[in-house]
């Protein structure tokens, strides 16, 4: 469906950008071209995990299973609790013992998942995520951390996924979305040494981290991904809403000034309209 046409949300930058917000159901606002596809950078890595997750729920994968450094899982690499350094295959910390934000834990997922379905990466993301949710414009050639590319339509599918999930269990879903390991500290990218730094599994979760790129109005329980491409991605499920950014001008101090208050925007204007989810309660 189209979005009934809105009057644009006002985004004091003077870069090419798009933005989109959806609820569980539709698209309600886009502006810019919601079909150019942007650098998605670390917004890479929600549908990365998302694929990670459909083996999981096929039984392929256990959360539980060795993979990485010695003692480290699957649920350690997803929710960046490994000890892997940033970039590079040096170990900088004990398995469980910090969050260590790492796009080499993210390459290493994707190896192990390669290994457990016994398809490439690239085929095993087009067959369950891009035709499981009949994405149009993606593109999957680059590193599952942060190479891949796509659009603002593309991401709000992703989005409404998120939202009520209809690849994977609501129980699964429930897990991904809530804090993994509780209580580590860890450097949120751009804002800092955050204390509790709450990740859970391929998504970042707010609470009540500040600074934060979302808005002051968002929910605690509200969770996504931003990259350094300068795109974002997040879901409030208390909102009903998803909205994703994407843009020409790579992550930097406009984008920390901008984000949180476009965010309150969106929740402003179409929060009351979506009305609160309280997360999926069927079978997926």
């Amino acid at each position: 469906m189209e979005p009934e046409t809105q009057p644009e949300i006002p985004v004091d930058v003077d870069f090419e950008h798009a933005l989109g917000v959806s609820d569980a159901r539709r698209t309600v606002h886009t502006q810019g071209d919601p079909e150019r596809v942007w650098d998605l950078a670390s917004v890479s890595k929600p549908l990365t995990a998302l694929g990670a997750l459909i083996a999981v729920d096929r039984g392929l994968v256990d959360l539980e299973e060795p993979a990485g450094p010695e003692g480290a899982t699957v649920r350690h690499l997803l929710a960046h609790t490994a000890g892997y350094a940033f970039d590079g295959g040096d170990v900088v910390g004990a398995v469980g013992a910090r969050r260590i934000y790492s796009n080499t834990g993210f390459e290493v997922l994707a190896a192990h998942l390669e290994e457990a379905t016994g398809h490439d990466l690239d085929d095993w993301m087009e067959q369950t995520v891009v035709q499981g949710l009949g994405l149009r414009d993606v593109e999957l050639s680059g590193s599952p951390a942060a190479g891949y590319r796509g659009s603002i339509r593309d991401l709000l599918v992703l989005g409404r996924e998120l939202l009520e999930p209809t690849l994977i269990s609501p129980e699964l879903w429930r897990e991904a979305t809530s804090v993994q390991f509780p209580g580590l500290a860890g450097i949120l990218p751009g804002y800092g040494r955050q204390k509790p730094n709450d990740w859970g599994l391929g998504v970042e979760i707010r609470d009540g981290k500040s600074p934060h790129w979302t808005g002051s109005a968002s929910s605690p329980g509200t969770f996504g991904h931003f990259g350094q491409s300068g795109s974002f991605l997040w879901v409030d499920p208390a909102a009903g809403l998803t909205a994703a950014f994407l843009g020409a001008e790579r992550f930097g101090q406009t984008h920390v000034r901008i984000w949180p208050g476009l965010t309150d925007e969106i929740l402003a204007r179409f929060g009351s309209a979506a009305g609160g989810l309280e997360g999926p309660s069927g079978s997926g």
